[in-house]
Order: C-alpha cells, then sequence, then structure tokens
C-alpha cells in the first residue's frame, strides 16, 4: 500500500525541485486533500458517534498473603523449644501442635489453676453446708454471707486460672485432666496453630529460648486466596474502583488468574508515587507465591461515555502532536488535531477536536498525510 501510495503521489506532484521559494513555502501548510474515486476506495472511513465504554488500567503488582486468612504465631510463653512438630510447607488444622516447650511459665499456670480448682470446691462445699444451716437457723446470716462471699471468690479466681491455661494454648483435654487432680507432663506447653492454613515461616528450632508475647515462631496462611497489590499512578488512580474486575499474569504460561478489586488505598507511597490497588484472587492451584511480580490489567466497570476512534486513524505530527483525517463536506480530507482520551482495547477516546457525526478515515491515513506533505 505504502508502496502505491508513493507512486500515486508522485504523479499528483510531479517534480517540485524549480518552484518558487513561495511556493515551497505554501505547500508546507497542511491543505485539504482531493482523490479520485479510484484512490477512495483504498480509504475506509468511520462516522463518529457517542458510545459507552470502560476504561482499563494495565499496572504491576506484588503478591502477598490475605491478611485476612494469615496469622502470625508468637511464643505465648517463656521456655526452651523441646520439639518442632512441624515443617514449611506442612498443612495445619486450627488447634493442631505444631511446637513442644518446656516452659516454667506454663508449669506455674497449671500449678495455680490446680489449687484455684481445689480452693473452689472447699469453698462451694463449705457454701452449700452454711446455706443449709442457716435455713435451720443453725448459723448466723452474717456466717452465712461470708461463707457465700468466699465460695464466689474461690469460683472467680478458679475462672481466671482458667483464662491463663487457655491463653497458654492448653487444649480442653489437659484442662480436664488437671481439673480431675490427674497429673499432666512437668512443664510441657504446645504452641498451636491459631488458624487452618499452610505453615509458610518457621523461626522456631530446638533448643531456642521463647520469649513470652515477643518471640515469633511460624507464620500460618490459607493460601487458597491471595492478595496482589497493583501499583497505580497518576491520573489512573481515579479509574481504579472497589469491585472493578482484574486480569493477572504470571508470566509462567499457564493462563491468568481472574480477581476483584477490593480496596484502594487512600495514601500516596512516597517512595513510588503510587496507591496500592488491593486485589483479592482465587489461588487454587498455589501458583500464586508471596513476593512473586505479576502483571495486572484492571478493568473498571464504571460506564463512560464519549467519542471512540480505532487507533490506526491516528497520526501524529513532527511535533509528536496527534491528528486524525476528517471527509468535509466538499468531499475532501482534511487534518484535524486532536486531545487523546484514555485508549480502550485497540481505540482512543477523543476528548477535544471531533464531533458526533463526524466522519474520519481509520484506514488509509498515512497515504493521505504523504500526499498532503509533498
Amino acid at each position: 500500500m505504502l508502496c502505491a501510495a508513493i507512486v500515486v503521489a508522485v504523479a499528483l506532484t510531479g517534480c517540485s525541485s524549480g518552484q518558487p521559494a513561495s511556493q515551497q513555502a505554501a505547500a508546507s501548510t497542511p491543505h485539504d486533500v482531493t482523490l479520485t474515486r479510484a484512490q477512495r476506495r483504498h480509504l475506509k472511513v468511520l462516522t463518529v458517534q457517542p458510545m459507552g465504554y470502560h476504561t482499563t488500567v494495565d499496572a504491576t503488582g506484588a503478591v502477598d498473603f490475605d491478611r485476612n486468612r494469615a496469622a502470625q504465631v508468637l511464643a505465648p510463653f517463656s521456655g526452651a523449644v523441646s520439639k518442632v512438630l512441624v515443617t514449611l510447607g506442612t498443612k495445619v488444622h486450627e488447634g493442631q501442635p505444631l511446637a513442644t516447650v518446656d516452659s516454667p511459665d506454663f508449669a506455674a499456670a497449671a500449678g495455680a489453676y490446680r489449687k484455684a480448682v481445689l480452693a473452689a470446691r472447699a469453698a462451694d462445699a463449705v457454701a452449700s453446708n452454711d446455706r443449709d444451716l442457716y435455713a435451720h437457723k443453725a448459723i448466723s446470716a452474717r456466717e452465712n454471707a461470708q461463707a457465700q462471699a468466699d465460695a464466689a471468690g474461690a469460683d472467680a479466681d478458679r475462672a481466671a486460672a482458667l483464662q491463663a491455661l487457655v491463653a497458654l494454648h492448653m487444649n480442653a483435654g489437659a484442662i480436664a485432666a488437671i481439673a480431675a487432680g490427674k497429673t499432666t507432663a512437668h512443664g510441657q506447653g504446645v504452641i498451636r496453630a491459631p488458624i487452618t492454613g499452610t505453615v509458610v515461616e518457621k523461626s522456631v528450632a530446638p533448643g531456642q529460648t521463647l520469649a513470652a508475647g515477643a518471640t515469633p515462631c511460624f507464620t500460618i496462611a490459607d493460601t487458597a486466596k491471595m492478595w496482589v497489590m497493583a501499583q497505580v499512578f497518576g491520573a489512573d488512580i481515579g479509574k481504579v474502583q472497589a469491585g472493578d474486575a482484574v486480569t493477572i499474569d504470571t508470566g509462567d504460561g499457564a493462563g491468568t488468574l481472574t480477581g476483584t478489586v477490593t480496596n484502594v488505598g487512600a495514601v500516596i507511597d512516597p517512595a513510588t508515587r503510587s496507591v496500592n490497588a488491593r486485589v483479592s484472587v482465587a489461588n487454587p492451584q498455589g501458583r500464586l507465591k508471596k513476593g512473586m511480580y505479576v502483571s495486572v490489567r484492571i478493568d473498571s466497570h464504571a460506564l463512560h461515555s464519549g467519542l471512540l476512534v480505532p487507533a490506526s486513524a491516528v497520526l501524529r505530527n513532527g511535533q509528536n502532536l496527534p491528528f486524525v483525517y476528517v471527509v468535509t463536506k466538499h468531499g475532501g480530507y482534511a487534518r484535524r488535531r486532536v486531545v487523546l482520551g484514555p485508549r480502550v482495547g485497540n481505540r482512543f477516546v477523543i476528548s477535544q477536536g471531533l464531533h458526533a457525526s463526524d466522519t474520519v478515515v481509520v484506514e488509509g491515513s498515512i497515504f493521505l498525510h504523504f500526499i498532503q506533505t509533498q
């Protein structure tokens, strides 16, 4: 097509080297182009009308755990690790033992609970007996009231001691054994999984000393659903909303994944000048790994209206400014400066420069440009 355009253009323009300077200057000014009927058959035109469209934002993102489905396990008590029961990648269920610890805290809490149980039983027995004696007027009201208060206090101490064991992740069977007066493993504490998921981080080893509430031991995550934190810049920030559909390409050649924008950050990252759009993605095959970089395409669900032309209709001048050719009322072709809006697939939104019902050249524009600039 380009060769044919050059041949036709040369035939139309002839040799211009002998033109006066004034004629050459006039030739450098854009003018309407007219074509023969045969030449017009090589062009394709489109009459533009307002139409609805959805914007698309391309971005990069980093994979992270779904923080609503992940938990870091801190040491619930102090002491030395005696045994680690899981490894990285182990799938665990809520309450499953992860490690055992020789802990004086654990032994002290178990002993305090045993004492509290015995004290509460004794106080409850005295209170029950005094209620019966008071009913038969064998003791005074003050003595009965004192017995009831002592029982209530002992019951409260027992409940507090029980909560201390629960906070140390002691299971219900061991607690019941202590309450029944049975002996338990001396000072043996158990670190348990707080949620069902996969062990994705392990920070402890046998012999390591733990500090209660401070030493990180494990991270458990449900990797069946992950987050992708997409970086959105500049004018694209206003185009992304919660609920937008997202396509994720991991680059592994196994096809794309789909997700949904669940949150758009309210703060600009000072280092990157971007906003994070959080995308929730189902990950049943485990393709997404924490820290992985992926390509993200966000399709806005908000419907916009505007004039769209194919990208093939848009050319650029020597100053890199975009323009199109429109069909004039006399049947010629005139250059029209335009302002481009967002790109939607293989089309551009024209925010300025065109009006509804304008007819635009969408194929063959480069041929017109060649003729016009000779």
